[in-house]
């Protein structure tokens, strides 16, 4: 019987669609446009998957064109513990891609997803190059470690409403996902997931959430309609 492909053997060029949702191809000059789309490569990862190994050494810079994928790792005590939720627009692992270390984490789909990857040799062309390349992964970075102390903080909070307001409001951050816009396509469960609640806590968090005009829930997805109140929310 024929095994599944990899993700690595699925990989392909890019389509022109998919490089418009590349948000830091537009930053580079026309020739360092011309070698990042030349050793660009997609991948379609099917639920489960695994993107990045713990323990594996960096191959590629990667990005989530379309899909959702769950940073984690465990604890000490092997309990599972999620660093971050990846939606479209978000590029990762830049910092083990920088001192091309092997991975402290794993990187996994939550469901079908296209995955874009930018070899490593490449990563650092454009980094000793480009002036508009620095710049946005100095901006991952500063933004990224924001992100881990968040989500230290987060880890910390019993309150299950106040866990799934600050999740939500790091997948919709506008510098690290700027794929995702005002609407984040994901189900309750996958929420679910990336918090550490059940399906049916996550449920009741969101019509609170949704009762104090945060969010609206519709088919498919999650609205923000503020932001800063998810970004604040407190104890109370």
């Amino acid at each position: 019987m024929n095994e599944t492909p990899s993700v690595h053997q699925r990989r392909r060029a890019p389509t022109v669609a998919e490089l418009a949702g590349i948000p830091w191809l537009g930053l580079l000059r026309p020739e360092e446009r011309t070698i990042a789309v030349a050793e660009l490569q997609i991948s379609e990862a099917l639920p489960g998957d695994l993107i990045c190994r713990l323990g594996r050494p960096v191959t590629y810079w990667f990005g989530v064109v379309d899909g959702l994928l769950k940073m984690s790792n465990e604890n000490a005590e092997g309990q599972a513990m999620t660093f971050a939720g990846l939606p479209p627009g978000g590029w990762f692992g830049e910092g083990t891609v920088l001192k091309r270390e092997h991975y402290r984490y794993n990187v996994q789909t939550l469901r079908r997803s296209l995955v874009a990857g930018l070899p490593v040799d490449t990563f650092h062309r454009l980094l000793d190059h480009s002036i508009g390349f620095n710049r946005f992964v100095m901006n991952q970075l500063n933004e990224r470690l924001g992100q881990f102390i968040a989500a230290r903080e987060i880890d910390r909070m019993s309150s299950p409403d106040l866990r799934v307001a600050r999740n939500l409001a790091a997948l919709f951050n506008p510098v690290l996902y700027p794929g995702v816009g005002e609407v984040l396509r994901i189900t309750q469960q996958e929420l679910a997931y990336l918090v550490g609640l059940s399906r049916q806590r996550v449920n009741e968090a969101l019509a609170t959430l949704e009762a104090q005009d945060l969010i609206r829930v519709e088919y498919g997805g999650l609205r923000v309609l503020d932001l800063d109140g998810l970004r604040s929310q407190r104890h109370g």
